[in-house]
């Protein structure tokens, strides 16, 4: 801070979490510095950190000594729709859309995913999954290194939640059935507000007070890791890989499926053409509850869309989705007008 009173320079720090295992006073420190000498000084302080979880405590916890003390946050996202079509572009000139929802139902456009897959895969279904699917891969731990690090000692009932969510078994209710009857309420508000691992999912257009919500984890590739690494571990220790790739084939088409939906909702967000985005489902007693993928409100605040999803259109009920469309049109849409769209691997 002395040197910066005279000249103008970057100051990175990365992995700035880690004092706290290091040395905790550093914060304190670097608080009564940074205060005395911000005004009168040139230096640009950029510090970056890969646990999410202590970013946010370090910066955002109101008892910590750097709070309020950032000009500015940034949380990096994965790569956006265009920008992975671009990259399987360059490294397979030929890719199919199917090819392309494996790179993002593994990766999510998480660069350093990407990376792996681009340096020693030729992007093919099969190359994907033959590779993270394999003895010393560096994805069968990569998400248990991940929430660990995140998680700390306490990481267990925390895997058995998102464990439970990745299944499906998605609201609070089913969750702690699934546990024997242990509370998650406090569990699964961490997990959204300190850790940002799952979201909260509301039919669209639904009060914030709403009770009918379900859970989602946010992340594509800890939906891959939990499905299929978490839940077959026994295969991992037994080096059966070739069994548990063969697991991975049959379901991709539906784990895949729902990465689709995911597709075309970030399409849809970067299109800046929403001004409310979501699914919506309906509750029936005794029945099975009428549900429609994507909901979106357009920013004219006149439009709105309803789209059906679907890996492939052979698998299309257009009859029950016009059912769907005239019901949520009567209780929900009424004021809008209503565009209907089916959407599959060819819109990617």
């Amino acid at each position: 801070m002395e040197l910066a009173k005279t000249r103008k320079f970057n100051l990175i720090i990365d992995e700035f979490q880690e004092f706290f295992n290091i040395n905790p006073s550093v914060f304190s420190d670097m608080q009564n510095i940074w205060d005395s000498y911000r005004n009168d000084t040139h230096v640009n302080l950029l510090l970056m950190g890969s646990v999410y979880s202590m970013m946010h405590k370090i910066f955002e916890s109101y008892h910590e000594p750097l709070f309020g003390r950032a000009d500015a946050t940034i949380r990096l996202s994965g790569f956006g729709t265009e920008t992975m079509k671009e990259i399987m572009h360059d490294f397979r000139p030929d890719y199919t859309n199917d090819e392309l929802l494996a790179f993002y139902c593994v990766t999510g456009g998480v660069p350093k995913y990407i990376e792996l897959l681009c340096e020693d895969t030729d992007l093919s279904i099969d190359g994907i999954i033959n590779f993270i699917v394999r003895d010393n891969s560096p994805f069968v731990n990569e998400g248990r290194n991940l929430l660990i690090e995140e998680f700390g000692k306490d990481y267990g009932l925390y895997f058995s939640i998102l464990s439970c969510i990745a299944s499906g078994t998605n609201t609070q209710g089913a969750i702690e059935s699934a546990l024997g009857g242990v509370t998650v309420a406090g569990h699964l508000k961490r997990l959204i507000e300190d850790y940002s691992l799952i979201k909260r999912v509301r039919p669209i257009m639904s009060k914030a007070r709403s009770q009918n919500v379900q859970y989602e984890i946010t992340d594509n590739f800890l939906k891959f890791w939990f499905n299929y690494f978490n839940r077959n571990q026994t295969l991992i220790e037994l080096n059966n890989f070739e069994h548990l790739r063969e697991i991975v084939l049959s379901d991709y088409p539906t784990f895949s499926g729902r990465a689709l939906e995911k597709w075309f909702r970030l399409k849809m967000v970067e299109s800046h053409q929403y001004s409310d985005l979501g699914s919506w489902r309906e509750r029936k007693k005794g029945k099975d509850a009428n549900e429609i993928d994507i909901v979106g409100i357009k920013t004219d605040g006149k439009t709105a869309l309803v789209a059906e999803v679907k890996r492939q259109r052979c698998n299309y009920d257009h009859k029950v989705f016009i059912e769907k469309v005239e019901r949520i049109k009567s209780c929900l849409l009424m004021k809008y007008e209503v565009e209907t769209k089916l959407l599959t691997l060819d819109d990617m």
